[in-house]
């Protein structure tokens, strides 16, 4: 039979990867989520555990249509960037919570300041000169990469066991210590070695405040039920002491909230008198900043969606009587007119899926002097930028941190301009 191919080269029918295989390949450049992208045969491959430039064998741990996922079991030739994990499951098949606990920290920025550029480009609509102009940049926190972790939500397995799952999946590892963790969560009787058990469970969350309270809940349910601790913390940030429940939202490294105000402060230059919005506001960290430099006279508005967010708003800035806190979605609150201009500046702190092209409208047309955007996504945020280009305005400055040490995570601190500034 005659080749149809021609016996030309790359011109075979491409061979369908199986999973659990094990295929030999050089890793490319890095990707969102703690991967790097590689080829077989033509077909991408997303890659944990790896480094750009190392052959690996990899092991495919799911099958996609147009692409596959795979963990590196073996490394047959290693980057200098590479270095021996510092926890033992932190490998593949076992905890997904760390991504790169096998990149040295140095890499580790230049890593997640890669993502952060290419998810502009790509996503963003910039162009690699504007990017570079923006000085993206990773900064470290004090502290190093191991210990930082003030909230850790253990998983509980069928035995009652607690632990951490793997990348993409629901199976429970148990475990005898998280090394990110912070060290007074580390020594809470509540893995395994200790003897704990918890059969009614389905997770454990665990505090450890910069007060210094800590604090452990059992989850049933949905329910969390105190366990030990108090049922309400105490945070230290921004000159101000916060109070709010061990199970609300705060973030989980230590410096992360005062980092976060520097850098939202120092990018808007907030002045005597701006009125400003804080959306997705939380517990007011960004608003009792604001109320700090605008002073005693100027409004502040804050919208929060989470009760528990909107009760801690209330309570912890019930002595700034100009700062109105709006219970509602941003999105309907901006809709329905639940929030009004005019505004000169603007705080955006949305989850992880971005604030979204409705709500970046909006804010838009209610036209603040400058836009601060606190982004813990960059594939979101890119999208965002998108918008704001879109409607004429630009991403005037840039940073970044690294709130998320041995993870793929990253924060990022945009500041949007109007045209003509």
């Amino acid at each position: 039979m005659t080749d149809p191919t021609g016996g030309l080269p790359g011109t075979a029918e491409r061979r369908a990867l199986e999973e659990a295989e094990r295929v030999e390949l050089t890793v490319g450049a890095v990707a969102p989520g703690g991967h790097c992208v590689a080829r077989v045969d033509g077909q991408v491959v997303f890659v944990r555990h790896a480094l750009p430039g190392e052959r690996v064998m990899a092991e495919i741990t799911e099958l996609h249509k147009g692409f596959a996922r795979a963990d590196a079991v073996e490394i047959l030739t290693a980057s200098p960037d590479r270095v021996e994990q510092p926890c033992p499951y932190a490998k593949p098949g076992r905890c997904g919570g760390c991504d790169l606990q096998h990149v040295t920290p140095a890499a580790q920025l230049d890593w997640k300041t890669a993502v952060v550029r290419e998810q502009l480009v790509r996503l963003g609509g910039l162009t690699e000169a504007e990017v570079d102009a923006l000085g993206v940049a990773v900064e470290a926190l004090p502290g190093g990469p191991l210990g930082w972790r003030s909230r850790v939500r253990y998983a509980v397995d069928a035995a009652g066991r607690a632990g951490l799952l793997k990348h993409r999946s629901h199976e429970v590892v148990p475990i005898d210590r998280c090394l990110i963790a912070h060290p007074a969560i580390r020594e809470l009787p509540v893995l395994t070695p200790s003897g704990a058990r918890w059969p009614d469970a389905e997770a454990v969350e665990t505090v450890a405040s910069t007060g210094g309270d800590v604090s452990v809940a059992a989850v049933t349910e949905g329910v969390a039920t105190p366990v030990s601790g108090p049922q309400a913390v105490r945070e230290v940030a921004a000159g101000r002491d916060w109070t709010l429940p061990a199970a609300g939202f705060w973030q989980v490294h230590p410096a992360a909230a005062d980092t976060l105000v520097g850098a939202v402060l120092d990018l808007l230059d907030p002045r005597p008198g701006e009125s400003a919005w804080d959306l997705y506001g939380g517990a007011g960290l960004f608003a009792a900043a604001l109320a700090g430099r605008v002073g005693p006279q100027a409004r502040i508005t804050l919208v929060e969606s989470s009760a528990q967010g909107v009760a801690a708003a209330r309570e912890n800035l019930a002595d700034l009587p100009r700062v109105e806190v709006v219970a509602a979605r941003v999105e309907t609150a901006l809709a329905r007119r639940r929030v009004t201009g005019p505004v000169d500046l603007v705080v955006l702190d949305p989850p992880r899926s971005g604030a979204g092209a409705p709500v970046v409208r909006d804010v838009v047309a209610a036209r603040p002097r400058a836009v601060a955007y606190v982004a813990c996504d960059p594939a979101a945020f890119a999208r965002d930028v998108r918008t704001f280009t879109g409607l004429g305005w630009r991403l005037a400055g840039l940073r970044g941190y690294d709130l998320f040490p041995m993870t793929q995570h990253v924060e990022c601190v945009g500041l949007f301009l109007p045209p003509g500034q």
